[in-house]
């Protein structure tokens, strides 16, 4: 992932394409999505329009780049709530703390750095020739799909029970994060938010380990 941190004339010959990316992803971090445009993180790194679209033919191909990046900063900030799960519980306990984590991870993200989460899942059409990023197929996903399957691999849940936990398990922490950032939500009291949260991640962990 490029830099974040992308000043005026700070990028290397042939490396503006990352240098360009890392200028947008500070716009959309600032802004959301709508702030990613194209001439303006040009602008931010001192290159002309024209030598922008060398490396990007359009708005849509920066924005598929700057995805990706939030995206990854969103499976980053999941891991770190991961590492904080203790490593002395028994294999079930670190099992459901680590898939809890996820979701608190996730959610967390999303309050923390509400313009790369709104980048991050901003529609698209895909572009011509080039397919739109699948959800599905990105690191935060792949991450609950490997939780899960260590819990079927452990012995946790059934087998039967695996199909579509990933979907569900992504729609509960999606949907909670959605109603704190730019739903009804928002306007709870920051205790009866965390309340709100626990409760849900309860709902998931508990949900998808019961027997």
């Amino acid at each position: 992932m490029p830099s974040s941190k992308i000043s005026r004339h700070s990028y290397h010959h042939g490396d503006l394409a990352n240098a360009l990316t890392g200028a947008a992803l500070e716009l959309a971090r600032a802004g959301g999505p709508d702030a990613v445009v194209l001439r303006e993180a040009a602008r931010q790194i001192g290159v002309s329009a024209t030598a922008a679209y060398r490396h990007f033919s359009s708005r849509e191909d920066l924005m598929h780049a700057v995805k990706d990046c939030a995206l990854s900063e969103l499976a980053e900030r999941m891991q770190e709530e991961i590492e904080r799960v203790p490593a002395d519980a028994d294999r079930a306990a670190q099992l459901r703390l680590r898939l809890r984590a996820l979701g608190a991870g996730y959610i967390g993200f999303a309050l923390e750095k509400p313009g790369l989460f709104r980048t991050a899942f901003a529609h698209m059409e895909p572009m011509t020739g080039r397919q739109g990023i699948d959800p599905m197929e990105t690191p935060p996903f792949r991450m609950l799909i490997a939780t899960l399957d260590g819990l079927v691999e452990s012995g946790v849940i059934d087998v039967s029970r695996r199909p579509f936990l990933e979907v569900a398990a992504w729609a509960t922490v999606h949907g909670m994060a959605e109603l704190l950032l730019d739903g009804p939500m928002r306007h709870l009291p920051p205790e009866l938010q965390q309340a709100a949260v626990d409760r849900a991640l309860d709902m998931v962990t508990d949900g998808i380990m019961a027997r």
